[in-house]
């Protein structure tokens, strides 16, 4: 990176020079253009793919856009030309590893919608390009070698992943262990502690539940809380925020998957502390600045009441039997989930 923009200082330092000793030819659409420096490597045909780097200049040396500063250089398939700013007519003339100025006649662009001139392009004026041909390829030869490399980032991506899930598990141990805790664990890997039992009513799906909690990483940072003690304990800003029990209706996917499954596991007027594993809390994209990637979560809750609501009534093999079977070629209803955070 270091070198390409050293590189791209010198460039944009000597092109002026340039320009002013250049030998410039005329393409049939009007583009000037000059080797800088010959490949001698066979033209560029149509329907090859080209990687180049470039820099866009104007007549005042502003730099408009760089492949360098994008820090990755462009690809483009040759295609026959549909207007002088394309470059095609000039990417037909170069080869590999050629190095080329091309100036484009802004007066060519801008024809017919005037209204669309920047200031910085002005009548007479000419959009610069420095050029530097570094592959051509059939266009077979770019797809493989596209598929290749998304292939290799997928892998290396799984990898990462894999690492970080096992840096997870190694994690909630030492969290564990430290804390010194017998959670209880779900098939799903939830682990949780009841540490305020209750013998009040204990929810079902569907149900409307009031639930104070305070949501940590695993380094003890407090990321999100319901009480005000324990935000301002904290040192969380939460601006704006009506510090109460926040309303969750259980098994309806309104709050990460953790919390949908440990809050049908505590009683009315429990506390209780969920560990949650990233798969079912945040997962690969985590959350914002605090929840990165596979972070595992830790909430501290409290079900301060439970609102029955409307429960669907199991249905018996008799019921069931009586029921009319579907017309041929209708469509089963699919309900799209929508994932809401605890907030």
């Amino acid at each position: 990176m270091k070198k390409a923009f050293l590189y791209l200082l010198f460039a944009v330092a000597g092109i002026g020079q340039v320009t002013a000793q250049a030998n410039f030819t005329k393409t049939a659409k009007g583009a000037l253009y000059s080797i800088l420096k010959a490949g001698g490597g066979a033209k560029i045909k149509e329907g090859e793919v080209i990687t180049f780097h470039f820099i866009q200049k104007n007549d005042r040396d502003s730099v408009l856009g760089s492949s360098y500063q994008m820090g990755k250089p462009a690809q483009v398939q040759v295609q026959p030309s549909r207007s002088v700013a394309d470059l095609m007519e000039v990417f037909s003339i170069l080869s590999v590893n050629d190095s080329a100025l091309v100036r484009v006649p802004t007066d060519s662009v801008f024809v017919g919608h005037e209204e669309s001139r920047p200031p910085f392009l002005p009548k007479g004026s000419y959009l610069n390009f420095t050029i530097k041909i570094l592959k051509v390829q059939t266009l077979e030869q770019a797809m493989a070698e596209r598929t290749a490399a998304m292939e290799k980032e997928r892998t290396e991506k799984a990898a990462a992943a894999e690492k970080m899930r096992g840096a997870e598990t190694s994690t909630i141990a030492k969290y564990i262990a430290d804390n010194r805790l017998a959670p209880l664990s779900t098939a799903s890997g939830l682990k949780y502690v009841i540490t305020t039992p209750s013998t009040g009513r204990k929810p079902l799906a569907g149900d409307t539940l009031l639930v104070n909690y305070a949501g940590r990483t695993m380094d003890g940072k407090l990321f999100d809380s319901s009480i005000e003690e324990v935000a301002k304990a904290g040192g969380l800003q939460q601006p704006g925020r009506t510090y109460e029990p926040i309303k969750v209706v259980v098994g309806n996917s309104e709050v990460i998957r953790g919390w949908d499954e440990g809050l049908l596991l505590v009683n009315e007027g429990s506390k209780a502390k969920f560990i949650i594993p990233s798969a079912l809390a945040y997962g690969e994209r985590g959350a914002g600045e605090d929840i990165k990637p596979y972070s595992p979560l830790v909430f501290d809750i409290e079900l301060v009441k439970v609102i029955p609501g409307v429960h669907k009534k199991a249905v018996t093999k008799k019921a069931a039997s009586r029921k009319p079977a579907a017309k041929k070629g209708s469509v089963k209803k699919v309900t799209t989930k929508k994932k809401v955070t605890s907030k």
